[in-house]
């Protein structure tokens, strides 16, 4: 589980699923050394649990050592992003609190905090940090790559570009060109991006059934969800369903594939497969929601269940004042509550932080089925100034119009 310089550049990208967005998880300081917090879900022969806890083990005999923390609190980053579980986040944030506020913090921490920040979508703050990063180290490929992510985020393709053509000497070909994939395949580019991003990922890896040949298999996952996504909006779902293949081929659980694969699933009408594939990845949000979607669709037993654990999660979220997974919520409105006035108030809040494909579609379907031509505005002004290729989109927008 050792973390090298490029590994944890793709760590930091597996991290930011936009649209998984997982509830955020609060450091909490027990008053006793001895009370025992939660039984953690870990094997006794997991590896990974194993490294953590003597990783924690190091660091609580050594806990003025800022390394030793740095490197604890970026296996649980990882570990929660394998988990799908948020508490893991505020492990990292826990460990990081004697150096959290210092006024000249360490650039290892500037970074951990951006990627801890921009999870609970703080992307000011995560992008002051990086700032700061990059203007002591602008060799940091860790800093330039999460900003070019943000910025992706926040619909600013041209400056997400910039900061990814800076990875090309400091990471691998292949994180750059997934990189420039990314943001160019959202601004009128998504043949070229996918053409180009594929020759490179074939080259690191050759397609081949059962296994993977060559290249990183973190930085192959990146790439192959990415193109998959790119074909689906492209409305090439042969080539989509190929790609999600050989992602799934790496063997490495990653929420961020299993949410993608069953939206494109969602989208084809498969919503059966969604069953077996989600069954077991009810602890995030986004998956359960993806799962209740499904269920509704073939009539399942277990749809009123879902939904009504799903109501009572957005539920207590609010309470805490977390509004990360707005997206999440006005689809669980708008499709499986039928309120859609009320997705549609939250998928405008929900653009105000975030501009992703899936950003824009939640804001125009809550925008049509609320009857309310003027409140799509805004993403329709969006994809004339992005040209944007997306397939469902265009439909969406085709209907508004009429």
């Amino acid at each position: 589980m050792s973390i090298t310089r490029t590994a944890w550049v793709v760590l930091v990208v597996s991290v930011f699923s936009g649209w998984l967005h997982w509830v955020e998880a609060s450091p909490f300081t027990p008053t006793d050394d001895a009370q025992v917090l939660e039984r953690l879900p870990f094997r006794p022969s997991d590896p990974a649990a194993r490294q953590l806890r003597e990783w924690r083990a190091e660091w609580m005999s050594s806990p003025d050592r800022f390394d030793l923390a740095a490197r604890l609190a970026r296996g649980y980053i990882e570990q929660g992003r394998r988990n799908a579980d948020p508490r893991y986040n505020g492990y990292a944030e826990a460990t990081l609190t004697r150096w959290w506020k210092s006024p000249n913090p360490p650039t290892a921490l500037l970074v951990l905090r951006a990627t801890l920040s921009q999870s609970r979508h703080d992307f000011n703050g995560a992008l002051a940090d990086l700032t700061q990063v990059l203007k002591r180290d602008p060799d940091d490929p860790q800093a330039w790559v999460t900003q070019a992510l943000i910025l992706q985020v926040q619909g600013e393709y041209q400056k997400s570009k910039e900061s990814c053509f800076r990875l090309q000497r400091l990471s691998t070909t292949l994180v750059t060109a997934a990189c420039l994939a990314g943001a160019g395949s959202l601004s009128g580019q998504a043949e070229k991006s996918f053409d180009l991003l594929k020759k490179m990922v074939d080259q690191y890896s050759p397609p081949i059934l059962g296994g993977v040949r060559g290249g990183n298999a973190e930085e192959q996952l990146w790439a192959r969800t990415l193109l998959a996504e790119i074909a689906a909006r492209r409305g090439m779902p042969a080539a989509a369903e190929d790609q999600f293949r050989q992602a799934f081929l790496l063997k490495i659980h990653d929420p961020y594939l299993l949410g993608a694969y069953a939206d494109f699933l969602l989208d084809q009408g498969r919503a059966k497969e969604v069953l077996p594939l989600l069954a077991d990845e009810m602890r995030a949000d986004g998956l359960l929601l993806r799962l209740t979607l499904a269920e509704q669709t073939v009539h399942a037993d277990s749809f009123s269940q879902h939904r009504d654990a799903l109501r009572d999660r957005f539920a207590a979220s609010r309470l805490r004042g977390d509004r990360v997974h707005q997206r999440e919520e006005s689809r669980f409105t708008l499709w499986l509550l039928h309120q859609p006035q009320e997705a549609l108030k939250l998928a405008e809040e929900n653009w105000k932080v975030q501009r992703e494909p899936w950003d824009a579609r939640v804001l125009l379907e809550a925008a049509q089925a609320a009857n309310n031509h003027a409140a799509a505005k805004t993403v329709l002004d969006w994809m004339a100034k992005t040209k944007i290729e997306d397939v469902t989109l265009t439909k969406l927008k085709t209907e508004l119009e009429k």
